[in-house]
């Protein structure tokens, strides 16, 4: 397989679960809105916060425009300027796809491009005016749609797993992203029982993980339960340690020997480390630690991501031993790729 196709089929299934994971974020943040009695802008901003926008985000509109719900929503939805926005990540993704057209079934590529298509129709706009919930929804369905056909359509070999290894990645990072809105929101906000417990539900439904908790926990939501829950369930499919131990699990398949001088790959060490690190917590996670955890698995998980693309492009490009991955050469990109991916891919580090 060649490094370019490999590196197209990563990015596809990053930039298709960071578009799902952008509807569902935006989506949960509405709930948020109505159903606790939280100011509006301490909703809102922590969703610029954790998607990493602040500062872009205050520089175009300014710092008040920080508690505008519609402005933020149309930012992190319809911006070009935004290169992480929801239509930014779907058409980042639409053109990994066509550049792996010949890997991908022709039903994964179609539901694709009907989805790119879709979002620029005039009454795509019309029902993102009228009817928000059911904009989000879609788009939600449409993603999940194309992951349910690459994973049924699509031969299982080499192609396809260093796709479902972007998705697995991705999904870990947006994890802890949508986790650490509880620390941010709360910073704000008076810890009140009420706002805590429609927070956290706020979170479980961010991760499609409310049904999943209730059937395990009886319907109790506490803080810890919640958390143990998102970080450490073996069996739900947004969790930490099933997003991790999964994306680990492809890489061991794709490199089951270590690199042709004999040390071990650094994707595959930096992951083990991240996974170890999660697992350690597990007896006893400080909630007042939460923040600095979730951090972390952000950082180390787009530190993955960026050895496995340099992985990718063969021995000769892997970062000198020691060198953080933000300070090694960039090697990300596959040649031929546009613009939009470029800038992507360093700004959302």
């Amino acid at each position: 397989m060649i490094s370019r196709v490999a590196d197209y089929c990563f990015w596809f299934g990053r930039y298709l679960d960071r578009t799902e994971s952008s509807a569902r974020l935006l989506q949960a943040t509405r709930s948020l809105v109505s159903d606790a009695d939280v100011p509006v802008t301490h909703c809102w901003r922590p969703l610029v916060i954790v998607s990493g926008e602040e500062r872009p985000f205050i520089e175009r509109h300014g710092r008040e425009a920080l508690g505008n719900g519609e402005l933020v929503q149309q930012y992190m939805t319809w911006s070009k300027d935004n290169l992480i926005s929801l239509t930014s990540s779907a058409r980042s993704a639409r053109e990994c796809a066509r550049a792996i057209r010949d890997q991908l079934s022709l039903d994964a590529w179609e539901a694709v491009n009907e989805l790119h298509w879709w979002l620029h129709r005039d009454s795509t706009v019309t029902l993102y005016e009228e009817n928000r919930e059911e904009f989000y929804r879609n788009v939600r369905r449409s993603t999940q749609l194309i992951l349910g056909l690459v994973r049924s359509t699509m031969l299982h070999e080499e192609p396809l797993s260093f796709l479902w290894t972007g998705v697995m990645l991705e999904r870990s990072g947006q994890t802890a992203r949508i986790l650490d809105m509880h620390h941010h929101t709360l910073a704000r906000e008076s810890a009140h029982d009420i706002v805590q417990v429609a927070l956290w539900m706020s979170l479980l439904r961010a991760c499609s993980g409310s049904e999943a908790f209730m059937k395990k926990h009886q319907g109790r939501i506490t803080a810890p339960s919640v958390v143990k829950f998102l970080l450490f369930s073996p069996s739900f499919p947004r969790s930490l340690r099933y997003c991790l131990r999964s994306g680990h699990e492809m890489l061991r398949r794709i490199w089951p020997e270590p690199v042709p001088s004999g040390r071990g790959r650094p994707s595959i060490e930096r992951l083990e480390s991240l996974i170890a690190r999660v697992d350690a917590q597990e007896d006893g996670v400080d909630l007042s630690q939460l923040h600095e955890l979730l951090t972390s698995v952000v950082d180390e998980t787009t530190a993955t991501c960026t050895h496995i693309a340099r992985e990718i492009q063969g021995p000769t490009s892997l970062p000198a031993e020691g060198v953080p991955a933000a300070q090694a050469p960039s090697t990300l990109q596959a040649p031929g790729v546009t613009t939009v991916l470029k800038q992507t891919q360093t700004q959302y580090q």
